[in-house]
């Protein structure tokens, strides 16, 4: 069975059909035969041997290149040249896979017998019947059986459900509310879906939700839909479910969040502020507190992204965060978990033709990434895996390298950095798939790993469970593990089924060394009397626990009074600000209309200076007319009363 990697559209394999068809096949090869497919009149392939080994027309210039890297390099130029190609093509990509699968199944016949929902698995030794359907089973592999009848740990299970499961998808978004799983959107055969289904884990029923999505447009207008999508990650908070970004048929510039109202089964978008990260799929997203941290992905340009960004919950403002130290390469479908509540770790993920197996850890208080050495059965390189943690263990489930599904369900304790292997499926099952969906519920008390769909050559609707035993997260052994400094081998003790002593001590050389000292041998679990020891002993640790965590809780509160009295205080403090700033705005209008009168009155006190100059002219002026007419005045005088005396001018002249 080939595997390839997830895109932001189908898997590649029904890329490289569509291609076939697009492009036109080259039906000289043995082992195909010639029938007419869609609208392209292409020959079928008649197995996945047959597609790998044909030769295409529209490649034959790419040399000996190994036929799978040169389809994939084929589909990548194709979709550059032409993005809208896959979606003229898509009537022809389900009857080609189809046939394939069809092909496929027949091809394993002999050995897989059909289970319900479609699934096959290897021939084994227990035998059952379920609705007149032969179910087979084996060691490390799937069993059908109820979980809350099964006494068998660390082993996949298919539980018997009730109601119209979802359609058959992969790429899509689940989370648990109360003892449901929600399951939102993904892919099936190159759609992207729209529908929210939940599985109830009480009654293991599915059920499907009428939702309403809330219209933002105005009055009038056509009502508000929700826009189909895959590749995105759904978080539950509070009492609401978020979907994040994801790939579209028409993308946005920027991530959008859907939110999802439990209560009134409504969809809205999320508003956010500050500038939002540009539009993928393929993403990590991990809620760290009221935060959500997002990392890498692919953007609609099929270009693959390693930046990070996050989203605080309570302002609703993003944050472009600029680590120190070398981050991961750029890929899309990977896994993250967080540790401690300040370690993110990111592991494997994919570019367009390599897959990874590296571990990064990001210390979210210093924001410095670094690249710690892995210890025991270290993970294949995967891609379209799912994680999800328990305690201190990280679950790894599903994935595929290009080549096959991966099988196995390996298990990393984020404190030793050492990986384990909890347990193996063997055959074409769901769990050894890309773009599966992996949560952490309980039941009946006991934590409980739900998984559900995938893509490995057709898509699946199954449910596989399993649970967890207590040697998944024992340590038995004395460990020193060189780590770097961001690293922190924290003892975690969320988990009661460890008896351990954890003693750390920092090295000045940048180890941190864990101590482990197991107080009871691996056989001594056999005897009973010190069975009953150890319960007394994690009796007498759990209410030590307890009994921290309601100091803790009371020493919360405090933080949280204080934190409402310090918010009071602001309040008061900001309206006197704001009642200062208005006298002050009364105060400067003031001294504006004095400015303006002074201005005037300036204006005033010239006029008045220069009408005194003009009135000290006049009176000038006014002055010396008085004295010229008092001159004349007195020389007319002189010689009228000579004349009236009768003395004639000229007769005092001569008596002179």
């Amino acid at each position: 069975m080939a595997m390839a990697r997830a895109s932001s559209g189908p898997a590649y394999p029904e890329r490289f059909y569509a291609a076939a068809a697009y492009a036109g096949f080259d039906g000289s090869h043995n082992s195909t035969s010639t029938a007419t497919v869609g609208p392209c009149n292409v020959p079928k392939p008649s197995s996945w041997k047959a597609v790998e080994q044909s030769k295409w027309k529209s490649w034959q210039g790419l040399g000996n290149m190994a036929s799978t890297e040169a389809m994939r390099l084929f589909v990548k130029i194709l979709e550059e040249d032409d993005p809208s190609w896959y979606y003229r093509a898509s009537n022809s990509i389900s009857e080609i896979s189809e046939s394939v699968v069809d092909t496929q199944v027949n091809h394993y016949s002999k050995d897989e017998p059909i289970i319900k929902n479609g699934n096959s698995f290897p021939e084994t030794k227990t035998i059952s019947t379920e609705n007149g359907t032969l179910v087979e089973t084996q060691d490390k592999d799937v069993v059908s059986e109820d979980v809350g009848t099964v006494a068998v740990y660390d082993q996949w299970i298919a539980p018997s459900i009730t109601g119209q499961p979802p359609k058959a998808r992969y790429e899509h978004g689940a989370a648990i509310v109360q003892d449901k799983m929600y399951v939102y959107g993904g892919n099936h055969n190159g759609r992207y879906l729209n529908d929210l289904h939940v599985l109830d884990l009480r009654s293991w029923a599915w059920s499907k939700v009428n939702f309403k999505v809330e219209n933002e447009s105005q009055e009038g207008q056509s009502p508000a839909k929700l826009t189909p999508c895959a590749g995105h990650s759904l978080i539950p908070w509070e009492n609401k479910l978020l979907s994040v970004a994801g790939h579209t048929k028409d993308p946005s510039e920027t991530i959008q969040i859907k939110v999802f109202h439990l209560q009134s089964c409504t969809w809205s978008t999320l508003k956010t502020y500050g500038k939002a990260p540009v539009s993928r799929g393929g993403q990590s997203v991990t809620l760290v507190g009221t935060s959500l941290v997002i990392f890498g992905g692919q953007d609609a340009k099929r270009s693959l992204l390693n930046d990070l960004h996050i989203l605080d919950l309570e302002t609703m403002t993003w944050d472009e965060i600029d680590a120190v130290g070398v981050p991961p390469s750029p890929r899309s479908d990977h896994a993250a978990a967080v540790h401690a509540e300040r370690y993110l770790l990111i592991f494997g993920g994919g570019s367009h033709a390599t897959c990874f197996n590296d571990l990064h850890v990001l210390d979210m208080q210093t924001m410095e990434w670094t690249r710690p050495t892995q210890q025991g059965e270290i993970p294949t390189p995967r891609a379209g895996h799912a994680g999800v943690t328990v305690g201190e263990n990280w679950f790894i489930v599903g994935g595929g390298d290009n080549k096959s599904g991966v099988s196995e369900t390996a298990v990393l304790n984020m404190s030793t950095l050492v990986w384990s292997v909890v347990t193996s499926v063997q055959g074409r099952v769901p769990l050894a798939s890309e773009g599966l969906s992996l949560v952490l519920s309980s039941y009946n008390g006991e934590d409980v790993l739900v998984s559900f769909g995938g893509y490995n050559g057709h898509y699946s609707n199954e449910v596989n469970v399993l649970k967890p035993s207590h040697k998944s997260t024992l340590q038995s052994k004395i460990t020193e593990t060189p780590v770097p400094d961001t690293v922190s081998a924290v003892h975690n003790v969320t988990n009661p089924t460890r008896d351990v002593d954890s003693e750390l001590e920092v090295g000045q050389e940048g180890k941190i060394r864990e101590i482990v000292m197991d107080n009871i041998d691996r056989e001594s679990w056999k005897s009973r009397g010190e069975g009953t020891s150890l319960i007394a002993t994690l009796k007498a640790e759990r209410e030590e626990l307890d009994s921290s965590l309601s100091k803790e809780k009371l020493q919360t509160l405090h933080l949280k009074q204080e934190l409402a009295d310090a918010e009071t205080r602001n309040t008061d403090l900001y309206k006197e600000l704001q009642s200062v700033r208005g006298q002050l705005a009364a105060e400067q209008s003031r001294c504006f209309k004095l400015e303006v009168d002074v201005a005037e009155l300036r204006q005033k006190l010239q006029t008045m200076e220069t009408l005194q100059k003009e009135l000290e002219l006049l009176q000038r002026q006014k002055a010396a007319s008085e004295q010229a007419l008092d001159a004349n005045h007195r020389q007319g005088s002189g010689g009228v009363w000579g004349w009236l005396a009768g003395t004639p001018g000229g007769q005092k002249v001569d008596d002179a």
